[in-house]
């Protein structure tokens, strides 16, 4: 039996052709077609498994973030600490957040959410037993708003708030049949946060309303066969990796558009006990970082690097810019963000490229690491033992420009953050941690072994 993994990408669909045992017996991508609401998506496929040779009788295990990926609004109750509880379980759920109101919703915050453009609304607030006056409120408001449209069409709501008010809260929306999804509290109690219930409710909605409502593709095989957001399956990946190599496990995946930076961590000490933040922090985390990305982004690249003082390099620090003068780094960025299409044509903007990476690797890893509120602690990295990169920069490049991003990250002493004391750096160089993650439910024993074969 063989088994292939697909991820459909905004851009690129990625595919993996996978024995058994885990061995993988041949990978390759192909143009994402039918994002532009033209064609069809599974045109792209079918031409992913002519080229990768797939048997008809191979199982195929999807996930997607075609189409702009999954966009979720939050809606809570306090800003520090509902609210950010609802955006944390919504990143850690592979979207991604477009929007995050907090207090009775009045027609402006209404109109705030519709400009998101939300797929889902995350409705969240009180504590179990707390405060249910915001929460009845937002419901009802959100069952009366033209959000995506009225009725069954209209985006759905993920209700995961006070639960002694849960019932009344469905009643409320139902009251114009807007779709919904039940999940227990996000925030039980001050301090704790649930993630996995409302993860799962984001994950159904997502199949349920949203993967076959982009106009992706007529045929509904496509949202049979999608079973995830694609950063969901990556962060289930990302876990079953840190189970194997017995240890904490930072990725880092550079993108055209943004950067994503996962962790997988067990506290211990101080961060086992129960911590002081009013939203716990957790464990097993995602960030995105919207404005760093080396094709979409790379001014955003630059402008961060800036604001961290990466950039330019500096002097009297003996840093220099292996890249050329520091103008060409900055010509380079503003090149590809207009034309995001375009690949690195020799040696020297190969090593832009990597230059971009670097910078952006380093700004967002800063910002996973660093405490979210001021009265929080910082996310206990230093344990990590395995630095994992990702994104095409760094799948495409040799083994010192790889050395020269993962290494910047690992020498981070300058960053606000304490750096891993002893971890080796790899890289995903054939993007499979999203097939691990797609696995690891369905497959336990064949998905560790996949893992296993990435290091």
């Amino acid at each position: 039996m063989t088994i292939l993994t697909v991820d459909f990408g905004s851009t690129f669909t990625k595919g993996a052709l996978i024995a058994d045992d885990g061995a993988v017996l041949v990978v390759g991508s192909t143009a994402t077609t039918g994002t532009l609401g033209r064609g069809d998506i599974l045109d792209g496929y079918r031409r992913l498994r002519a080229q990768l040779d797939v048997p008809s009788t191979a199982r195929v295990h999807a996930c997607s973030s075609a189409g702009g990926g999954l966009r979720l609004a939050v809606v809570g109750y306090e800003r520090a600490v509902t609210a950010e509880a609802g955006h944390r379980v919504g990143l850690s759920a592979g979207a991604k957040v477009v929007h995050v109101a907090a207090g009775e919703l009045s027609t402006a915050g209404v109109n705030g959410i519709r400009a998101a453009r939300p797929d889902i609304v995350l409705l969240v607030g009180g504590t179990d037993g707390g405060n249910s006056n915001v929460l009845l409120h937002n419901a009802a408001r959100l069952a009366k708003a033209a959000i995506g449209g009225y009725g069954p069409r209209a985006v759905p709501v993920v209700v995961a708030g006070n639960v002694d008010v849960r019932e009344e809260v469905v009643a409320r929306l139902a009251t114009t049949r807007r779709p919904t999804v039940v999940a227990a509290n996000v925030l039980p109690r001050i301090g704790v946060i649930a993630p996995e219930s409302a993860r799962s409710a984001i994950r159904d909605a997502f199949l349920r309303h949203v993967i076959g409502g982009k106009g992706l593709s007529p045929d509904a095989a496509f949202a049979a066969m999608v079973e995830a957001p694609t950063p969901d399956a990556v962060l289930s990946g990302v876990a079953l990796l840190a189970d194997v190599v017995a240890g904490d496990v930072l990725v880092v995946d550079v993108g055209g558009a943004t950067t994503d930076v996962y962790s997988c961590l067990t506290p211990e000490g101080e961060d086992a006990s129960l911590r002081k933040d009013v939203v716990a922090p957790l464990w097993h985390a995602r960030t995105v970082e919207g404005d760093l990305g080396v094709r979409w982004n790379a001014l955003g690249v630059m402008e961060a690097a800036r604001a961290e003082r990466l950039w330019p390099p500096r002097r009297d620090r003996g840093e220099e810019a292996d890249t050329g003068d520091i103008h060409g780094l900055e010509a380079y960025a503003a090149a590809v963000h207009e034309q995001p299409g375009s690949v690195p044509q020799d040696a020297h903007e190969r090593g832009l490229d990597l230059e971009l990476a670097r910078l952006a690797a380093l700004v967002a890893v800063r910002r996973h690491a660093r405490a979210p509120q001021p009265t929080e602690l910082p996310r206990p990295l230093a344990n990590v033992t395995t630095l994992v990169g990702s994104g095409g920069v760094l799948r495409f490049a040799d083994l010192a420009g790889r050395e020269r991003v993962l290494g910047a990250v690992l020498a981070d002493h300058e960053g606000g953050w304490k750096v891993p004391r002893a971890a080796r750096g790899s890289v995903d160089a054939s993007y499979l941690l999203f097939a691990v993650g797609l696995l690891a439910d369905s497959d336990p024993r064949l998905a560790r072994a996949f893992a296993a074969r990435i290091l």
